[in-house]
């Protein structure tokens, strides 16, 4: 008995295998059964001809219910109609287990809120299975796209003493009623002190936003790729990420493409953005476009979604806003040498109405105004003593940025909502299961 996975099936044409799996749907002419099969890797359909099959195993496949785990045995045939390219001619079949309850999710139409009640469940089925394949995808592309370069993966704590840019949206954690400490909203201050130490860094993982916002774009946890890099100036922080995000685009686009069809994406969108050349505007150049749109703001206002969108529409791709305020910024971006009224920072800006992408800046190296930004944003200096040391001791200029999985994800697979692109979404509606 050979076994073998549905995405390897193409690579056993005529060959007699057997798939370890479960039954997704079923539906018969009387004389032949179609069994809709998937096994993790992929979905195929089983035919099954009375004639050609013990009356036994036939009788078996009539008894078959939703979500039965199976054991299935078959000659696999050339199918042009799959977008597989192959189906399987079963000529025997294994009940491994067949479900205790009728499985709940039917292919009826369901609503978001019964569907995410079982999340557990509903990750089976092709949409969420796409999407997750392809989340997985872009995390080792990203870790290939760094190990490539010469970076180390440097992890940072999930508990931090203080905020990285306030603490208005940090989930407090009581220490044993003795102190307090926040979960992580990211992990750039501790990269920066990894780059110090091996030159270039990036940190993945989760992090948290005690937001009280119901949109499309905020999950109270997400995780983020956060990179930073000894000596290394804006212009060069931007060019890193666009190679970064041209990188990933293109690794889906080669090695998911089942996936990308099965969501019906339109590739040739993401095709554009792993072509890179990535349009560049300043923030008062984004301003002027918003003013002519019908969408003015005052110089020193930040981007709503509203305006991310209807500057993300004018371009195919993403596009760069630079030289921001100040004032609009964290603490620690370096300003422009001729003009400390702006600082070395840029938001990438997506396509499509996703919005803010990626976040980066030259950070501030200098410690005396490193420590004049930290209490002119009334932050506990205690706290930032550590971060103030990076600047006393071998201070180098260095940048990094962060960019938002899950957004990226919503990017990629053309979904409306974060909570599609996680396995278990946290909201401030749903935190079950």
């Amino acid at each position: 008995m050979k076994i073998s996975t549905v995405d390897k099936l193409k690579e056993n044409l005529s060959e007699i295998v057997t798939i370890e799996g479960w039954l997704t749907g079923i539906r018969s002419s009387g004389k032949i059964a179609f069994l809709q099969l998937r096994d993790g890797t992929g979905f195929v359909q089983g035919v099954v001809v009375k004639n050609e099959v013990d009356e036994a195993v036939f009788e078996s496949v009539k008894k078959l219910t939703l979500e039965s785990s199976v054991r299935v045995t078959g000659e696999v045939r050339e199918d042009t109609r799959s977008k597989l390219g192959v189906e399987l001619g079963v000529s025997t079949l294994e009940l491994i287990h067949s479900p205790i309850d009728e499985y709940p999710i039917t292919p009826k139409e369901h609503g978001v809120d019964f569907l995410f009640e079982r999340r557990h469940l509903y990750m089976r089925h092709k949409k969420p299975w796409a999407i997750l394949r392809i989340r997985d995808e872009v995390e080792r592309a990203m870790h290939d796209f760094f190990a490539e370069r010469g970076f180390i993966r440097f992890d940072a704590p999930l508990f931090m003493p203080t905020a990285v840019e306030g603490t208005s949206n940090l989930f407090e954690i009581n220490l044993f009623d003795e102190d307090s400490a926040y979960l992580s909203q990211s992990g750039q201050l501790y990269a920066e002190a990894g780059a110090m130490a091996y030159g270039k860094v990036y940190t993945f993982g989760p992090t948290f936003r005690a937001e009280k916002s119901k949109t499309r774009r905020h999950l109270l946890e997400f995780w983020m790729i956060e990179p930073e890099v000894a000596y290394m100036n804006h212009e060069e922080n931007m060019q890193l990420q666009e190679d970064f995000v041209s990188y990933v685009f293109q690794r889906v686009l080669d090695n998911r493409q089942i996936e990308l069809d099965l969501l019906e994406r339109d590739q040739s969108k993401l095709q554009s953005v792993a072509d890179g050349n990535f349009p560049r505007l300043t923030y008062d150049e984004a301003l002027k476009k918003l003013a002519e749109h019908g969408e003015p703001l005052e110089w020193g206002d930040d981007l709503g979604a509203p305006h991310e969108t209807l500057l993300g529409s004018l371009y195919d791709k993403p596009i760069f806003i630079e030289a921001w305020p100040t004032q609009t910024k964290a603490f620690y971006m370096q300003p422009y040498d001729d003009d400390p009224t702006r600082v070395k920072c840029a938001d990438l800006i997506a396509p499509e109405g996703y919005g803010e992408i990626i976040g980066g800046s030259e950070r501030i190296h200098d410690y005396d105004l490193l420590k004049q930004r930290i209490e002119e944003h009334n932050l506990p200096i205690e706290a930032f003593e550590w971060y103030l040391d990076l600047r006393k001791y071998g201070s180098v200029p260095h940048s990094g940025f962060g960019i938002g999985l899950e957004r990226t994800l919503a990017w990629i697979t053309g979904v409306h909502h974060l909570r599609e692109v996680i396995p278990f979404p946290r909201m401030l509606t749903r935190m079950y299961p």
